[in-house]
């Protein structure tokens, strides 16, 4: 069999091989989180996410909003060092990000079996 030939089936299979992986993916909501940072924040935007009284006061002072949190639990960065916290039946998470005018900012959620609470929200640095 010449090259051309074995190249020639090799496309072939190449391409159905391509098809049939595409339509087992396609339309499903696949995720590859192998590291620690990602599987949290995944986890935390999975669940229904909720605003603790003192997170909507500082939400009420318009220099954050929603967008930033939702684009910090999306991009952001977990500090396990002061997270993984025992806090009742949840754990404590840190999370640093920053907002859309580009100021650092550290939310404080705490991650129940069932639901996600902001408790704090704060620029980077205080507390």
């Amino acid at each position: 069999m010449r090259l051309r030939h074995r190249f020639a089936y090799y496309l072939v299979g190449f391409t159905l091989g391509l098809f049939f992986i595409t339509a087992m993916f396609i339309g499903k909501d696949t995720r590859c989180n192998y590291f620690p940072n990602a599987r949290v924040l995944n986890n935390l935007r999975n669940k229904p996410f909720e605003y603790s009284a003192k997170a909507q006061e500082i939400l009420a002072q318009n220099w954050i909003d929603s967008t930033d949190i939702k684009n910090t639990l999306t991009y952001g960065d977990v500090d396990f060092d002061r997270s993984n916290i025992e806090v009742g039946n949840g754990k404590r998470y840190i999370i640093e990000g920053k907002t859309t005018k580009n100021q650092p900012i550290t939310l404080e959620v705490i991650n129940y079996e069932n639901k996600a609470v902001l408790t704090n929200i704060s620029k980077l640095g205080q507390k």
